[in-house]
């Protein structure tokens, strides 16, 4: 991670000197499901999916030149997560559809190209940061909350109106991991932090939006 924000710092620098602009983004958009799965052994694992939904936010993005932008981005999520589990402390499997609200604050790096004088600017990006997650038990009224290291990609388009206002369209990929370091853990008493084995959930999406240009 630190070399990657070193790097970001490194190109700003480098962009400084060339044309500068400011975008403001707001995104909405469709996150399909996907499913994850944990196995301790077999007397201690989860299983369960992360049901699609609306998936909202915006980005503030600092072009240092027309081709490369670097943004921070804020993306909120609230959906149910289907759970198949079984613990030490149970005799069976047991299933609870549980509430989850998924927060990415992601900073990325964006590479536009488009052909002169056009209206339409493509551009594809790659981001990292971390993923606040809260999950509510319905059953019981637990909750349990775990911040993860997450990373993403995205493919898309602007539209230009004019030369400060746009509608975006895009495809996006986000992926959490969770490692040995902890990860969300189901037992009878509610969904609690602890440590676990590797798993890994990815987030595809289809939306747009539309950005304002500051310049």
């Amino acid at each position: 991670m630190k070399k990657f924000f070193y790097l970001l710092v490194l190109f700003l620098g480098i962009g400084s000197a060339q044309a500068q602009d400011i975008y403001v983004n707001f995104y909405g958009s469709y996150a399909f499901d996907d499913s994850f799965d944990s196995y301790y052994d077999y007397q201690a694992y989860y299983e369960g999916k992360i049901k699609g939904g609306f998936q909202w936010g915006g980005g503030l993005e600092y072009k240092p030149s027309p081709y490369m932008g670097f943004e921070f981005t804020y993306l909120r999520q609230d959906t149910n997560s289907p759970t198949w589990y079984q613990t030490y402390n149970t005799i069976r499997e047991q299933y609870t559809n549980f509430d989850l609200g998924i927060n990415y604050l992601m900073l990325g790096a964006n590479r536009y190209f488009s052909r002169p004088s056009s209206q339409f600017q493509g551009y594809g990006g790659l981001m990292a940061g971390m993923v606040i997650a809260n999950l509510d038990n319905p059953d019981n009224g637990r909750s349990s909350d775990a911040t993860k290291f997450s990373w993403g990609a995205k493919l898309g388009g602007i539209f230009w109106m004019n030369d400060y206002f746009g509608i975006r369209m895009q495809a996006q990929l986000l992926s959490v991991v969770q490692g040995a370091g902890g990860g969300f853990y189901f037992d009878g008493y509610g969904p609690q932090a602890t440590v676990v084995t590797y798993s890994t959930f990815y987030q595809f999406s289809l939306g747009g939006g539309v950005v304002f240009s500051l310049n």
